[in-house]
């Protein structure tokens, strides 16, 4: 037997030598092996299996809007608000973990009614509207809906942490029928990003218990990477009015010139 066995366990294991020491191997044994507390666990994970595939895919969803939005941006655009993008599926026993920490019942419904960030996203981008606008293009999408929002731009958090963050919802459509899955957005500037991956580090190194003259060094450096946000946009918006964005008209209708040739047509085109 490999780790520890519960009362049940042992009872039944018990029950087990005792009816095989008997010389009745008559079907008893396989009954008692077979008990209703493992067969359960048994098909919680093969349904905890099926249920995590559904937000790998529902990420992979996101993902492919998001990638279509860079590609937009970078061929047709001087300019895309879309730096870098990375992404992550908890682990089933960081899933567990929470689960029982928060009191949820431990079942497939039980998880996803509660935990809505199984699979996340974040987008890094270079300047604070770009955060807004990036939410605007994803949510705006007919089969994107939006079930929550908290905004921790405008209202950071105590220790200093800023991020836009959305909780939206879209259907996967699989071989028996369609579902929904839910999926986190992290969006942040590249200085927020910056701030947030070394508070992590060192939540992570001085196992949460951190000393007081970090967080407050932290928590003033939350507060210069806001100044620098604010400082970069203005710089950015100045450099946007001296040089206006070329493809403000792409919009328009354009026709070319009846004696445009096949020839002049492909080298321009090159």
């Amino acid at each position: 037997m490999v780790g520890v066995m519960c009362a049940a366990g042992v009872q039944n294991f018990l029950k087990v030598r005792v009816v095989m020491e008997r010389g009745k191997e008559d079907g008893r044994v396989l009954n008692l092996v077979r008990n209703t507390e493992v067969k359960d666990i048994h098909q919680f994970r093969l349904a905890f299996t099926r249920f995590m595939l559904n937000y790998e895919f529902g990420m992979e969803e996101v993902l492919t809007k998001i990638n279509i939005l860079k590609a937009e941006f970078s061929q047709l655009h001087d300019y895309s608000p879309i730096e870098h993008v990375t992404s992550r599926i908890k682990s089933p026993e960081s899933i567990m973990k929470k689960v029982k920490a928060r009191g949820f019942p431990i079942s497939i419904d039980g998880i996803r009614d509660n935990i809505f960030d199984i699979a996340g996203i974040r987008i890094v981008c270079s300047f604070l509207k770009d955060a807004y606008v990036i939410a605007n293009m994803l949510t705006e999408q007919p089969d994107v809906e939006l079930l929550e929002v908290k905004d921790y731009i405008k209202n950071p958090k105590p220790n200093g942490y800023r991020s836009l963050h959305l909780i939206v919802e879209i259907p996967v459509f699989l071989s028996h029928g369609e579902e929904r899955v839910r999926v986190e957005l992290q969006i942040r500037t590249i200085a927020m990003d910056f701030w947030a991956s070394l508070e992590h580090k060192i939540y992570y190194k001085f196992e949460s218990d951190i000393p007081d003259y970090l967080k407050d060094q932290l928590y003033e450096a939350a507060q210069m990477v806001g100044e620098l946000d604010v400082k970069m946009e203005g710089v950015s918006d100045a450099v946007k009015a001296l040089h206006p964005d070329p493809d403000a008209e792409a919009g328009a209708r354009i026709e070319l010139s009846p004696s445009t040739t096949l020839e002049d047509l492909l080298k321009n085109l090159q």
